[in-house]
């Protein structure tokens, strides 16, 4: 057998390295983050979030504040017991020092110091400090202010006390700067990241209240916003649902614990709407991925739904059972948990494993939910049982359309069953193919003569598809459009979906630098947040960044991409510049296209994720693919002047 290398020829006890301390998180940091991208560097914020978060959860902190300052850094501080800086016993060393340097140590582990905790594998904070260029730590508990610094995990700074004035005051206060050599992409956080993940807490504990400040340095006023909501996940529900119409008024909340101390906090409600939006959490950590509490919950609602209409005569003795994806269409949920030992799967925590949870959740609001619906809501079962029945007729006329759009076959080299529009590429390999979703047959003509046949495929449209927000599957399949993406994916939708069938590693959307642009690209990624949340997760879609200018000086020539950009190029150049604006990919020859905005080599893609969808892109798709036409107005109106930057990033 041939070697696939021959970096070495020996392979002994020399040959292992062994990395001390956090040279191990500095050396391999996507195992502890997930990336070193934007998801990664907003997770540090997270994880240090998190344990002043355990704190409110234990019951001994009311307030975090929360600042980003002008230098880049952020520093979190709670009112909580206080981080201990007494000498551990074991290590010699203050604990705080343990907390922050050593992997795999805190006090979560005890169930004595915390019941309920999101972070559990205590990495977190020494994860923060070891991809820090510097963290400083301040610490309020004995009526003493203690201090110690670090940089890049190590100690620089060691602890020392003084007394304060506020003999009262306790609470933990750390102020960390995210490692160029590390986040080598930029490590400028996006505020309304922030903004959402401290509103999000705000609704799963109920009173606490969380201030966020971004601070500037050119003089300007900081700004500072306040999250307290006492009504908890109601007012979530509330929240999300005020763009769509409900089908019955309030909310349904049910709350309850079983004896070893696992709570279950649900509330939902039903809208006017062919899409499910279910939001989970467990120890207040977005779950995104879902896990045994949805699974839980998604067999409480069946269970309780069909005994409960056949006991109130709202299905007939004959008729089937409605299944749980008939009680999807409309559903917007709010799911939270609270558990002693959460097993989430990998350090991000995006699923919860644990197996009981699955039962204590069912059995929980399997009981409240029956009891309110043979009680006051009686006529909210027959509003979900109609809604729930029209879904069953919906989703058998989708499954004849899904047999049609799926074809014969299911492998690459069924050609037949690909749409005629459809110019594939060379590879049969995912890994290496890719696909454009390009706006208009004349920028389709433009993509195809420009890519690389040997892996670029070019899929063009014809205006734009059908907003599936407002339609329901047997529709949205019938549409030539959308069933020409789905066929070309050739992974499936649903139940049918299967990754392993996807025939291109890359999905790419590719549409005009307009207005009109921007609205087709909005509706493509409608159409995969709703009928393909596994590829959104998985990273594979992407959306492309065209030039807006062709700025020619001289013999030489240059492509900007931003308003700010030409600007500045332009009050560099000397001499006279010639300007070219474009108004869409059309007017771009073959070989531009290529070097602009086809190139792996040259070209500015941003993946799409499933978290910026399910809480950025879902709200605002709901404005602007959703029924309200007041709030749709309002959004356009308010956010017009952002129009030109809107159509480059997103």
């Amino acid at each position: 057998m041939t070697p696939l290398n021959t970096v070495t020829q020996h392979y002994d006890g020399k040959s292992i390295q062994v990395l001390e301390g956090l040279d191990a998180v500095r050396k391999r940091p996507g195992m502890y983050i997930g990336d070193t991208g934007k998801r990664g560097l907003h997770h540090l914020v997270w994880e240090i979030l998190d344990n002043a978060v355990d704190e409110a959860l234990a019951g001994y902190c009311t307030r975090i504040d929360v600042i980003v300052h002008p230098d880049g850094s952020v520093s979190i501080e709670d009112n909580g017991r206080g981080m201990p800086v007494d000498m551990h016993p074991t290590k010699k060393i203050p604990s705080c020092e343990v907390i922050l340097t050593i992997l795999h140590a805190g006090g979560k582990f005890d169930s004595g110091a915390y019941c309920v905790s999101g972070g559990l594998h205590g990495v977190g904070a020494s994860v923060v400090n070891a991809l820090s260029e510097w963290l400083a730590l301040t610490v309020w508990r004995d009526g003493k202010e203690y201090s110690m610094s670090f940089g890049r995990g190590r100690v620089t700074k060691t602890l020392s006390s003084k007394k304060t004035n506020f003999q009262d005051k306790t609470g933990t206060l750390v102020r960390f700067m995210p490692d160029a050599l590390i986040f080598t992409d930029g490590h400028a956080f996006d505020v309304k990241t922030i903004t959402r993940k401290l509103k999000e807490i705000s609704y799963l504990i109920p009173g606490l209240e969380i201030t966020f400040s971004l601070e500037h340095n050119d003089g300007a006023p900081t700004e500072k916003t306040v999250y307290c909501e006492h009504d908890g996940i109601e007012a979530m529900v509330r929240n999300l649902g005020q763009t769509a119409s409900s089908l019955f008024d309030g909310v349904i909340s049910l709350r309850g614990e079983n004896p070893d101390g696992t709570s279950v906090d649900v509330a939902f409600k039903y809208i006017d709407d062919y899409s499910e939006r279910l939001y989970s959490f467990a120890n207040l950590i977005a779950t995104i991925e879902g896990g045994t509490h949805v699974s839980g919950f998604r067999t409480a609602l069946t269970r309780a739904v069909n005994e409960c209409a056949r006991t109130e005569k709202f299905l007939k003795e004959k008729e089937d059972n409605i299944q749980g994806d008939d009680l999807k269409e409309g559903l917007l949920c709010v799911l939270s948990v609270k558990l002693k030992n959460p097993q989430f799967e990998g350090q991000t925590k995006t699923k919860l494993g644990n197996s009981d949870t699955a039962g204590i959740v069912s059995g929980i609001v399997y009981d409240k939910l029956c009891s309110f619906f043979s009680n006051e809501g009686k006529s909210i079962l027959k509003i979900i049982v109609d809604k729930a029945l029209s879904a069953r007729q919906a989703r058998e006329a989708a499954k004849k359309a899904r047999d049609l759009v799926r074809g014969k076959g299911s492998k690459r080299s069924a050609k037949f069953d690909l749409p005629g529009k459809l110019a594939d590429c060379i590879s049969r390999d995912p890994k290496d193919a890719e696909i454009f979703i390009v706006e208009g047959d004349s920028a389709g003509g433009s993509a195809k003569q420009g890519r690389d046949r040997q892996f670029q495929a070019i899929l063009p449209l014809r205006g734009k598809i059908l907003n599936v927000e407002k339609a329901r599957l047997d529709k949205v399949l019938g549409n030539n459009e959308v069933g020409n993406i789905v066929k070309s994916l050739g992974c499936g939708i649903g139940r049918e979906f299967d990754s392993d069938k996807l025939r291109y590693g890359k999905i790419i959307i590719m549409t005009d630098a307009d207005v009109d642009g921007a609205h087709i690209r909005t509706l493509l990624l409608t159409l995969f947040y709703r009928l393909f949340p596994e590829l959104v997760s998985e990273g594979r879609i992407y959306a492309a960044q065209p030039p807006l200018y062709r700025v020619q000086n001289g013999k030489e020539h240059v492509y900007i991409y931003t308003d700010t950009e030409l600007k500045k190029v332009t009050q560099k150049s000397r001499g006279k510049v010639s300007i070219q604006r474009y108004k869409g990919l059309g007017e771009m020859s073959p070989e531009q296209l290529w070097e602009t905005t086809m190139n792996p080599e040259k070209r500015t893609l941003r993946r799409i994720s499933l978290e910026e969808c399910q809480a950025e892109a879902g709200e605002t798709l709901d404005i602007l693919m959703g029924n309200s036409v007041e709030m749709r107005r309002n959004f356009i109106i308010s956010h017009a002047a952002e129009v030109a930057d809107t159509d480059i990033d997103t």
